[in-house]
């Protein structure tokens, strides 16, 4: 067996105040004053709420331009540290604007975390808020396309919204070439993930492991070549599955769909991307060959520059011939 972290890969599905070390969020707790969210209990399912008020109380401590810009170096070294050669991070700009004065400085203080090259910066409105202020984000999105932002999204408790409303944001999104890349098929089932390949034109999916359930919408996932970021260690603590083993990357592969192993909200849910490919080793069974294929998924379904993905590539190619030789 191959060190995965020598294997090149991407992380598609990585969020900005979750991708926060925990050392940052401490010392920056402590300048401004508020508290730190308790951990979330590693011994049992937790509802959306339990996530999401601690996901609040971290991102309270994120205060000025150069604090994300700070988060999004680290997160990017972090991911380099594990062999990721690019790195997508969506950020919500409406939930830190308060704070930064607009809309326009937290997208220029992600950029300005971004600025070495291997980070591209995904958008994201929410799937708990108006489509008028989806559309908003996504004309956001649009003017920066090119100068570092890649694609648009939708986070947050899909529960909370109707697919076909948003599908003028992700409209606006396309029209600047923007990848869509909505969160999707978390607690919704197929049908959910089936509507946002067909209303809103998802490349890719954030998790969408309910297609699992519904052989039509694998199909359709299959033969659009959308990928889904599957993030396994976000999933038993919310209850979606019992348990890591239960984590279907391997059905999803035995039926022609695309992977991506994303880290999603390390801060809360422990395990950066190299944890995410240990446990496809040795909780999945999934063979050096797979986790090669896994990572050549991350990087042929990433908005990565095209020097960026042949050199990513070669050395995927490279990792894999290394483990047939031995």
């Amino acid at each position: 067996m191959r060190d995965p972290r020598l294997l090149p890969k991407a992380n598609l599905h990585l969020h900005l105040t979750g991708s926060m070390r925990p050392a940052t969020l401490a010392e920056l707790a402590d300048r401004y004053g508020v508290p730190l969210p308790p951990p979330l209990d590693s011994g049992g399912a937790h509802a959306w709420p339990a996530f999401q008020s601690r996901y609040d109380a971290a991102r309270a401590a994120l205060r000025t331009p150069e604090d994300i810009a700070r988060v999004v170096a680290e997160a990017t070294a972090d991911d380099a540290a594990d062999g990721a050669g690019w790195v997508e991070i969506q950020v919500d700009p409406t939930s830190y604007a308060a704070r930064l004065g607009g809309l326009e400085p937290v997208v220029e203080a992600v950029l300005a975390g971004a600025g070495g090259g291997a980070t591209g910066v995904v958008l994201a409105a929410s799937w708990a808020r108006s489509p008028d202020e989806a559309e908003r984000v996504a004309r956001l999105a649009a003017r920066y396309a090119g100068a570092g932002v890649v694609g648009f999204g939708l986070s947050n408790d899909e529960r909370l919204g109707r697919v076909a409303d948003f599908a003028p944001a992700f409209r606006i999104a396309a029209g600047a070439g923007l990848l869509a890349v909505p969160h999707g098929g978390f607690y919704e089932p197929a049908r959910h993930v089936r509507d946002c390949v067909t209303l809103l034109g998802a490349r890719r999916i954030g998790h969408g492991l309910t297609a699992c359930a519904d052989p039509a919408t694998l199909d359709l996932l299959a033969n659009e070549g959308v990928t889904l970021e599957v993030c396994p260690t976000s999933y038993p603590p919310l209850g979606v599955i019992a348990n890591l083993a239960a984590v279907p990357v391997r059905t999803l592969l035995g039926a022609g769909v695309r992977v991506a192993l994303g880290s999603d909200d390390p801060l809360l849910f422990p395990g950066g991307l190299h944890r995410q490919y240990e446990i496809a080793r040795h909780d999945l069974g999934c063979s050096d060959a797979e986790l090669a294929v896994l990572a050549r998924h991350s990087v042929e379904a990433s908005a990565a520059p095209p020097e960026v993905r042949s050199r990513l590539l070669a050395g995927i190619d490279g990792w894999a011939r290394g483990f047939n030789d031995e």
